[in-house]
Formats: structure tokens, C-alpha cells, sequence
């Protein structure tokens, strides 16, 4: 392929917010992590928020019409997204029961696409969430890209107005790992433009 003429246009980025807990902290690592992307000309931003989406735990091929409404909420900005990025905190050694919910109702959605992560958590900084979710998202034929940004002990590293009291190490952190998406999405993008993923 002539990467010269490579399509130059910017990722979809869709970003999953996997907590739905009453209480939870997920938004201000969340309109965090936003403000990171919107520094980059490379992404437009998508965000799947699942507080606002019910998705049944019971798969089904025939979905029913309150699982296709709120299918319909998400399965088209996961289609649409060159990548994604989980945020996702970690709940008894893992992640939260709704983010597996909605990747076990997509499949092609997720294929040959690039996934990055932000978690957080207590000690762990919810990096036990992160090495499982790399396992199922192998199974959906996804790439993870190596570098994460997490945080340990959440709470303490953000102000009462949710900004990062020493936000040098955790911007860097985005950055790496935001770059190493953008190279993943970048790269498959072009090569399913040639040749379609699992032709």
C-alpha cells in the first residue's frame, strides 16, 4: 500500500465508561481523561456512558425490544469507532458486571480495532481489570495497545473541583498511550481499506 495515500482523516475515538455505580467517581477521570483528547487534532470523541445505557445480562440472537432500544443507544458509536478506550475501575479483582455486557452483545463491532485503558482503583490502581479485559478482548479479535494510565488511591490525586493535583506523570501517561492507539488505529484503518478484516 502507498502510505502516501493513507486515509488522513481523524479516528473516531469512543470512549466506554464502564462503572454505573451510585456514587461512583468514574466522571471526573473521565472529563480528565476528555480534556486530554480534546489536545489532539488526531481524535473526534465519542463517549459510552454505561449509567445511562441497560443493557440485559441474558444474550439472546433475537434480541427483545427493550434490549434492541438500548442496543441501539451504543452498537452504532461502537461501529463507527477506529478505537476505543475503557475506563473502567475495578470491583472485587475485576471489572464492572455491565462493561462485560457490553462487549458480549458486539462482536464485529470490536474487530481489528485498538483498545487503550484508564483505570483506577484502590491499591491496584485497577490494573487487575485491565490484564483481564486484555484476555476478552483478544477473543473479540481487538489489539490492546501496552501502555495503560492508571490510578492508585483515585480519590487522593484529584481536587474537590476534579482536576489532577500533579497532573505531570498522568498526562505523560495519556500521551503515550494515546499515541500508541492512534499509530494501531491508524494502521488497521488503512489495511481493512485494502483488504477486509478476515478476508
Amino acid at each position: 500500500m502507498d502510505i502516501t495515500h493513507a486515509d488522513s482523516t481523524p479516528l473516531t475515538l469512543a470512549v466506554v465508561v464502564a462503572s454505573n455505580r451510585e456514587g461512583r467517581f468514574a466522571p471526573v477521570v473521565a472529563d480528565w481523561f476528555r480534556t486530554r483528547v480534546a489536545e489532539r487534532a488526531d481524535f473526534t470523541l465519542e463517549v459510552v456512558d454505561l449509567a445511562d445505557v441497560a443493557l440485559p445480562t441474558a444474550l439472546s440472537h433475537h434480541p427483545d425490544a427493550t434490549a434492541r432500544a438500548e442496543l441501539a443507544k451504543v452498537s452504532p458509536v461502537l461501529a463507527a469507532a477506529d478505537a476505543f478506550v475503557v475506563l473502567t475501575p475495578e470491583y472485587n479483582h475485576s471489572f464492572p458486571a455491565p462493561l462485560k455486557s457490553l462487549i458480549d452483545w458486539h462482536y464485529t463491532e470490536w474487530q481489528a480495532k485498538p483498545v487503550g485503558f484508564v483505570s483506577y482503583g484502590g491499591i491496584s490502581g485497577g490494573l487487575r481489570a485491565v490484564e483481564q479485559l486484555r484476555q476478552v478482548f483478544a477473543e473479540m479479535h481487538a489489539v490492546t495497545v501496552r501502555d495503560t494510565v492508571s490510578f492508585h488511591n483515585a480519590h487522593g490525586h484529584f481536587d474537590e473541583d476534579g482536576r489532577h493535583k500533579d497532573p505531570t506523570g498522568p498526562d505523560a501517561a495519556a500521551k503515550t498511550m494515546l499515541d500508541q492507539l492512534a499509530w494501531w488505529a491508524h494502521a488497521l484503518r488503512d489495511a481493512k481499506s485494502v483488504r477486509p478484516y478476515g478476508a
